[in-house]
């Protein structure tokens, strides 16, 4: 038996990076998995293997930033299976530049998919949650929420506001038996981080104390635990996971 046997959850942003490693993860441990994509590249022999059983996974096309598209998905997810137990909101982009340089469209896309992307989401399930009287929102934040980094006002902004968004939500809903907690992954080993310089990529990894990125494998299987009964007293916290680097 798995840790997630049965449950029905959503990914967003669940194609490539941290966010397939979660939805493969969830799989293996026994969910029906639904995830949000923009370019589905990389997933189709994920797709195929886990279809075949139970149609355990299903695929969405979906900007994560459109309000009424999360409604819509949130609905089918209910039509199909009536109740939703498992939210991961997981979609990111980076425009990372200094803030002089950095154009309003750069950071309202930054804001729009990083952390609005969490309310339509959050807003979309909970109403079906409360009724449930049971539920887990996991949110995808960053280091860079906590610390700040230079070039990336917009990334860091939108992170630290899904702690606090998160923080909030775990206040509100908490007497419901619903629970919300943000993931704070340092440097991981994803098509993001390759876009750094090897100087850069240098600097960052000479400030872990285990001295390697991490692997999205290894955030996924903290993103199991915290959705499952394992975890079931833990809600309102940010949960880093650097390898010790801040």
């Amino acid at each position: 038996m798995g840790k997630l046997d049965g449950k029905i959850c959503l990914v967003t942003g669940g194609s490539r990076g941290i966010g397939k490693a979660i939805v493969e993860k969830f799989l293996q441990e026994g969910a029906y998995v639904f995830y949000t994509y923009t370019t589905n590249k990389g997933c189709e022999n994920l797709y195929d293997a886990w279809n075949k059983e139970e149609e355990k996974l299903t695929g969405i096309c979906a900007d994560a930033s459109d309000f009424q598209k999360a409604q819509e998905i949130i609905n089918t997810i209910i039509k199909k299976h009536k109740r939703i137990d498992i939210v991961v909101n997981n979609a990111g982009i980076t425009q990372d530049t200094l803030l002089l340089r950095m154009s309003e469209e750069q950071w309202d896309k930054v804001i729009n998919v990083n952390l609005k992307s969490v309310f339509n989401y959050t807003k979309a399930a909970l109403r079906y949650m409360l009724k449930q009287r049971q539920g887990v929102f996991i949110n995808m934040a960053s280091v860079v929420g906590i610390t700040g980094n230079a070039g990336q006002a917009n990334y860091a902004a939108s992170k630290a506001g899904i702690i606090a968004f998160t923080k909030s939500v775990a206040k509100e809903v908490g007497s419901r038996n619903i629970r919300a907690i943000a993931v704070a992954p340092g440097f991981i080993q994803t098509s993001m981080t390759e876009k750094l310089s090897a100087n850069a990529e240098d600097f960052w990894k000479s400030s872990i104390a285990l001295g390697r990125p991490g692997t999205p494998e290894e955030v996924a299987n903290l993103v199991a635990f915290l959705a499952s009964d394992d975890a079931s007293y833990i809600t309102g916290e940010t949960i880093v996971i650097d390898g010790g680097m801040i």
